[in-house]
């Protein structure tokens, strides 16, 4: 089964941002990580990173009819975009929300996503180890329903 990993504003920073608040893995070595556990798990990854907003709801559109799961972390524009949840809202596919840092526990205003309602499953201050836990949630529910 394929599987979209949809990465939003600055997150291709990583490894340069605060690191005590993302970790110290580059965008580029979390992609790796990402693709070994996507085949330990039987999966396709492809992921994608991107600063325009424009280009992730068209990711997104583009994950339709293509991935059997997506795991989407928005970056900030989880507590504000509505174009992101409104084209989440058209997948029949389950999504997974995924945040590096626990942002239930950072400032108020990253406490709300407007994407809740659409995802399947939300993993947030795990880490890198969150993608690998979409990954699984992912493969559970492909097993569940074959």
């Amino acid at each position: 089964m394929h599987v979209s990993v949809l990465n939003g504003v600055n997150l291709g920073m990583l490894g340069k941002r605060d690191r005590t608040v993302y970790g110290e893995l580059t965008l580029d070595e979390l992609e790796s990580r990402i693709y070994a556990w996507a085949r330990e798990l039987r999966l396709t990854a492809r992921c994608v990173q991107t600063d325009h907003e424009g280009e992730y709801v068209q990711a997104i559109h583009d994950a339709h009819g293509f991935s059997g799961g997506v795991i989407v972390n928005p970056g900030a524009w989880t507590h504000y975009s509505y174009a992101i949840r409104d084209a989440l809202e058209i997948l029949d596919v389950p999504i997974v929300e995924v945040h590096l840092s626990n942002v239930d526990e950072r400032e108020p205003w990253r406490r709300h996503s407007v994407i809740a309602d659409v995802v399947a499953h939300r993993i947030a201050g795990r880490g890198a180890d969150g993608y690998r836990d979409a990954l699984e949630t992912i493969a559970a529910h492909a097993a569940s329903t074959t």
